[in-house]
């Protein structure tokens, strides 16, 4: 598990994300609505109008609008740009334990302690539809994603599937609209023999205590229900009837909540064991489980569109991943190998041809997490760690078949060349013929191309190996990096840099770039460090291009970095993307979802602080008169540089020029 941010509040009873922004919603015991910006971990906003424990929350997937239910019988409607309760809806009797919206009808379903489940419209504030039939608390009740379906659970130990296909019906305009129905809506005369609003399609009997949350599969005709008898069931229904498959075992205390996983066959719940149990669908065995010391969980959310959880406990919430979303590629020249849906694919940057290689034969669950490539015996390393447990980590060696990429048929060719597989860390190629592997008990073993071992190395302390060129390994030992020469077996030069996650070597291997989670430091060949950088927000890729300039992404930019210091930004970014290669103005990467993407970013900036540094004058007056280069901070760039009399060409107004002329000691301008 991959926490991405945690906050620390009163217990938090109900959580919602933002389907475009990066924010989460969460409701708290203390009747506190918070808004948290996750990616740059601060909190935006709060909200305080309800009288004690707020338990419903829930963003509009469209609309600047989200909804809270609380135990003061009150559903409030708010807008976040108002920052303002905009309505109250009154009708519930008891507490509200679940509000949410429907993903398409201005409707809002309501679930509650009064044992009944009502239906909103938001747009008229007027309650559409009461829902009774529970005989205990209602905790939870949702709109299907699709259909016009509503799933409810109740600690009378019952989870009920209502049909809500009339209350659509008499709610929503559709165009076929009759004299007759246009009468009944307005007059409000009941159609005595017609459809009623809500029918009871399914009641799932199987738990034996209460029902404490119960949600739809977003595509399969599924259900996965939690309750206090400490199992998780999932159930399958159609149009007749509704079964139960099967049960997860494994919690010790009352099941809180329950959700599937969007991408995978997955169901992930949290409970009053103070954990959070990641289950195979398809198995229904437990495959994972993260524990705290001392906070029951309460709530379990997902991310509309991203790869995101959310989870609430008594002291806080935590936002957090399964697994790494970062693709695995190794850039040679101007081709990209890099892994996709269990094929390795060769990306030719110059022609864009983009074609399969080979199918790579299935390892342990988790996406691989390194690729070294060597292009001498075309043959390529990848590994795959577990996370939590290193001693799962793998590698396997490949050699591409010749005619890879040539033919149709050789991608398909289903007896593809049988890798070798073998336990490790990390695994990368030294020469042409001999690779390292970092073993669990952190040894350096040196191995040939048929995988025997030729030379072990000891280092106490070394946790990471990165490549290096030939005959050479950077190695990674508590707070610095090391150039180490595997033949001699001594370390060459070390350079300061805590926890380096990626080495990135310049073209002509005169520079290296080692990016760790919120630093940048950029040495030479002999690992004398030139500069550093700090962020605020993670860095996540980067790649040198031609002249020198390194290119980066972190969260939500792309920057760039001079060997002297001078660093910027280029562009923002919407979501992390990975640079495979710099190309003049276009900048090569591969996305979360392991697309191929090529964006255009303007060089001016930094191409003219270059020029400066490099002593190219020419191009500079060549640049200040032709390029679009204004604004303040590049005259105080070019001032703070010593360079007053280029700065005087950007400047028109009368005061600053006569403060940079007498700089430059020359009045006459």
């Amino acid at each position: 598990m991959l926490t991405k941010f945690e906050s620390k509040s009163a217990r938090v009873k109900g959580l919602s994300f933002h389907s475009k922004r990066p924010w989460i919603l969460a409701s708290l015991h203390s009747g506190i609505i918070q808004l948290w910006d996750y990616r740059m971990k601060t909190l935006i906003d709060k909200f305080d109008e309800h009288d004690g424990p707020v338990r419903g929350i829930h963003f509009h997937n469209a609309q600047p609008l989200f909804v809270s239910g609380g135990d003061d019988y009150k559903i409030k409607v708010w807008n976040y740009k108002t920052r303002k309760c905009l309505f109250t809806l009154l009708g519930h009797l008891d507490y509200i334990r679940t509000t949410f919206f429907h993903h398409e009808y201005p409707w809002i379903i309501s679930a509650s302690d009064d044992q009944t489940i009502r239906i909103w419209n938001w747009q008229s504030r007027q309650c559409v539809c009461v829902m009774t039939g529970h005989n205990h608390y209602v905790m939870c009740a949702q709109f299907h994603p699709t259909d016009d379906l509503v799933v409810s659970a109740s600690l009378d130990q019952t989870v009920r599937v209502w049909d809500i296909s009339g209350l659509r019906k008499k709610n929503v305009y559709s165009s076929p609209d009759t004299i007759q129905s246009q009468i009944q809506r307005t007059t409000g005369t009941p159609d005595l023999f017609g459809q009623a609003d809500a029918i009871v399609k399914h009641v799932l009997e199987g738990h034996d205590r209460g029902v404490n949350w119960a949600t739809f599969h977003p595509t399969l005709p599924l259900i996965v229900t939690a309750a206090d008898d400490r199992v998780v069931k999932l159930w399958r229904m159609n149009e007749n009837k509704a079964w139960e498959v099967d049960t997860c075992r494994g919690h010790y205390n009352n099941v809180s909540c329950v959700i599937f996983h969007a991408r995978q066959d997955l169901i992930l719940s949290n409970g009053e064991d103070k954990s959070i149990r990641v289950w195979d669908m398809t198995k229904r065995v437990a495959i994972n489980t993260f524990r705290r010391e001392n906070d029951r969980f309460w709530i379990l959310t997902i991310h509309p569109t991203l790869n995101l959880f959310a989870a609430g406990h008594d002291n806080g919430m935590i936002v957090f991943k399964l697994e790494r979303e970062r693709p695995v590629y190794a850039v040679v020249g101007n081709l990209v190998y890099y892994v996709k849906e269990k094929y390795l694919r060769r990306l030719e940057i110059t022609t864009s041809k983009d074609v399969p290689l080979m199918q790579l034969r299935s390892g342990p669950r988790a996406p691989y997490y390194s690729m070294s490539y060597n292009p001498a015996e075309n043959a390529i390393l990848l590994t795959t760690r577990v996370p939590a447990q290193p001693d799962t980590s793998i590698y396997d060696l490949y050699t591409i078949p010749k005619d890879a990429g040539e033919s149709a048929s050789a991608a398909q060719n289903p007896d593809a060349p049988e890798g070798r597989r073998s336990s490790g860390l990390n695994a990368v190629w030294v020469a042409r013929n001999r690779f390292a592997v970092l073993d669990k008990n952190h040894v350096i073993l040196i191995k040939n191309n048929k995988n025997e071992i030729t030379k072990k190395i000891q280092l106490a302390n070394c946790d990471e190996i990165f490549y290096a060129g030939t005959g050479l390994l950077l190695i990674r030992e508590n707070d610095h990096i090391s150039l180490y020469d595997a033949q001699q077996k001594r370390s060459l030069a070390t350079v300061r840099i805590g926890k380096a996650k990626y080495a990135i070597w310049s073209n002509d291997m005169n520079y290296l770039s080692l990016l760790a989670k919120h630093q940048l430091v950029i040495c030479n060949r002999k690992l004398e460090q030139l500069c550093i950088i700090q962020e605020n927000v993670p860095v996540k890729s980067g790649a040198w291009d031609d002249s020198g300039v390194f290119i980066y992404t972190t969260s939500n930019h792309i920057k760039y970095a001079l060997v002297n210091g001078d660093h910027g930004i280029i562009r923002t970014l919407d979501l992390p993307i990975y640079i495979t290669k710099i190309k003049g103005n276009s900048v090569f990467c591969l996305d979360r979802e392991v697309r191929t993407r090529l964006l255009n970013i303007d060089p001016t900036e930094y191409k003219f602080k270059l020029a400066l540094i490099n002593r190219k004058y020419d191009e500079v007056l060549h640049m200040v008169r032709t390029a679009k280069l204004v604004g303040q901070s590049i005259i105080a760039y070019l001032q703070k540089k010593g360079y007053p009399e280029v700065a005087l060409h950007f400047v028109k107004d009368e005061k600053t020029r006569f403060g940079l002329a007498l700089e430059c000691g020359n009045i006459d301008v």
